[in-house]
Formats: structure tokens, C-alpha cells, sequence
């Protein structure tokens, strides 16, 4: 692990299935790994699809971007804020990033209250968390790299020397040499101006965030 690296976040998998049973309702919690809304929300119709038979498919998600992450949740017919915000706080509180958690709901017949609703949506989606796989993702940044071929030799000398840094290089020999580098994004503004000063700024440069 690289605990506390400033490029490297701890996001889920797809986690198993975690089951509850309070008061003869029972509870099923799913932890999926996804990293736009579009994903999460396919994730979530294939648990309507697949238990079409219960009555709530409640559930939360946590999306990219990560220092400021896409928070939605849903009660899905139960009393408002019974089911969501708890599975929203369960969330926040593994620290993990770009998933969506479902706590799908069969009605057993004695109501819980909304009292009993937060603890048992709360504590499913607990569950099903700490039961689901972590995995490290590296947050990268792209230099685009725009040159002549009267600097080219310079360039690639650069990159040779920074080559234990990088993570990926794409080349395009064209009208001009073009370069794609991935970094981890912390190194990012270091390569760029190590590359001006090698290249005397006779290079165009650009950097996006790609994680």
C-alpha cells in the first residue's frame, strides 16, 4: 500500500453480496465500482432487474471528481431520509471513491420504523463495504507534447533521462513530433519544466488531468 501518496487514491470493486434480516424484512447490500453517473445508474437497473420481486432498490453513490466527489442518494419509496443519507454516510465514512452502493429491500411485513429503516440501511451498506475489495488508483496527468524535428533529439533525450518517472509514452511522427506522456499528476508541473529548460522553450506543451 502507499499510504498517504498524493497520487494514489483507494477506490472499489465490485464487492459481494452482504444479507440482513430485521424484523422479517430483508436486506441486501451491493457495493459496484463506478466512475460516472452513467455507469452507476446501469449498475443500478441491473439490480432492478435482476430482484424485480422487492419493494426498494435505495441506494447512494460517490462519483468522480475526487477531491470534490458527485454525491446523489435515493430513498426509492421509503420515508424520506430513512435510506439514503445512511447509505450515503456509510460511504463517506470508508473513505472510498467512484461506486455506488444498492440496499434492495424485501418487505416482511411489520414496519421498522424510521428509527429501525436508518439503522438497517445504514448497517447493510456498512457491511457490504467493508466486505468489498479495495484496489489502488493512480491519479495521472497527460503532457501533449508539441515539437519540431530540430528539437526532437533533445526531447527524447529528456525523456529517456525521466524515464524511471513515466508512466506511458505515445508517439506521432508527422508534419511535426508529437508525444503523449502519462505522469502521476504530482509530477506533472517538475517534467514540464524540466522539458522547457532541455528544450529551450522551443517546445509546446499542455497538461489535463486524466485521473
Amino acid at each position: 500500500m502507499h499510504e498517504g501518496h498524493p497520487d494514489i487514491w483507494i477506490g472499489a470493486g465490485d464487492g459481494p453480496e452482504i444479507e440482513l434480516k430485521v424484523k422479517a424484512s430483508r436486506f441486501l447490500g451491493q457495493v459496484f465500482a463506478a466512475r460516472d453517473e452513467a455507469e452507476a445508474l446501469d449498475r443500478l437497473a441491473g439490480v432492478r432487474r435482476r430482484y424485480h420481486d422487492a419493494r426498494h432498490h435505495c441506494w447512494a453513490y460517490a462519483l468522480p471528481p475526487l477531491d470534490r466527489p458527485r454525491e446523489r442518494f435515493d430513498d426509492d419509496g421509503e420515508p424520506a431520509q430513512t435510506a439514503g443519507p445512511s447509505i450515503l454516510q456509510a460511504i463517506q465514512a470508508s473513505g472510498l471513491k467512484a461506486l455506488i452502493v444498492v440496499v434492495t429491500r424485501w418487505f416482511g411485513g411489520i414496519k421498522l420504523g424510521s428509527g429501525g429503516l436508518i439503522r438497517a440501511y445504514g448497517e447493510t451498506a456498512r457491511e457490504a463495504l467493508a466486505a468489498t475489495p479495495r484496489r489502488e488508483n493512480w491519479i495521472e496527468s497527460r503532457i501533449s507534447i508539441d515539437s519540431g524535428y530540430e528539437e526532437l533529439g533533445a526531447v527524447e533525450a529528456y525523456l529517456a533521462q525521466q524515464a524511471a518517472r513515466l508512466r506511458g509514452v505515445e508517439r506521432d511522427f508527422a508534419d511535426r513530433a508529437r508525444f503523449r506522456v502519462t505522469v502521476a499528476r504530482s509530477l506533472a508541473s517538475s517534467l514540464v519544466a524540466g522539458l522547457i529548460e532541455a528544450t529551450a522553450a522551443r517546445v509546446g506543451t499542455s497538461v489535463e488531468e486524466i485521473g
